[in-house]
């Protein structure tokens, strides 16, 4: 498959060719939202978590004894129906969230995400992707060339470029990944994908084993 190649003045330089194996695949909407899905959950922090009767301070002594007060029979002041007392059925930290998913489907799925960029124009492929200085506004002037302007972008490098990664760091709807740790869950979270071209190969060696 041929896809136009941009320099970062945002001009068009030439065309290349992309694995079909990768970038024109069939999309199945059920597979691509199972994946995305249990991506999302597996990167799910369990932050609420309540203490129960046992788990809460004091509350050792019974309040009174059982009979002859006239009051209603109590064993514990840490009690859930006490104030200050624990929490019953409350959110736990034990919780587990992941969802498994194998290695096979993970990558059928993003193949399918990628083909769908490629089919709606929302790929872009440049011949490199250099930055002298790690300076937001020569980021800022290279995405403003591009196709993709101020839409969300994800940038996908062939390996760690600090520059780059500095520079892109303070873009709003901007991120920078290594081509080897996209995901189906990150491609669906911004509209454009720009790729240079060496990050099309990485693609292709993590995606076709």
């Amino acid at each position: 498959m041929k896809a136009a190649v941009y320099n970062q003045k945002g001009e068009e330089t030439g065309t290349t060719l992309l694995p079909k194996e990768v970038f024109d695949v069939k999309l199945n909407p059920d597979l691509v939202y199972q994946v995305a899905v249990s991506q999302a959950a597996n990167q799910r922090k369990v932050l609420a978590n309540t203490k129960d009767r046992g788990e809460v301070s004091g509350g050792g002594k019974k309040p009174w004894r059982q009979k002859g007060t006239g009051r209603a029979r109590h064993g514990s002041i840490r009690s859930p129906i006490w104030r200050g007392g624990g929490v019953a059925l409350g959110p736990k930290k034990e919780r587990v969230f992941k969802k498994k998913i194998n290695i096979k489907m993970r990558k059928k799925a993003l193949s399918m995400v990628l083909s769908q960029k490629l089919k709606n124009n929302l790929l872009i492929i440049i011949d490199d992707l250099k930055l002298e200085k790690a300076k937001t506004k020569a980021m800022q002037d290279v995405l403003k060339k591009l196709p993709s302007k101020d839409q969300s972008t994800l940038i996908a490098l062939p390996e760690r470029n600090q520059n780059i990664i500095l520079a892109a760091g303070n873009l709003p709807k901007t991120e920078v990944v290594q081509a080897q740790e996209l995901n189906c869950l990150k491609l669906l979270s911004f509209k454009y994908l720009i790729l240079p071209k060496s990050s099309v190969k990485v693609i292709k060696e993590t995606l076709i084993k």
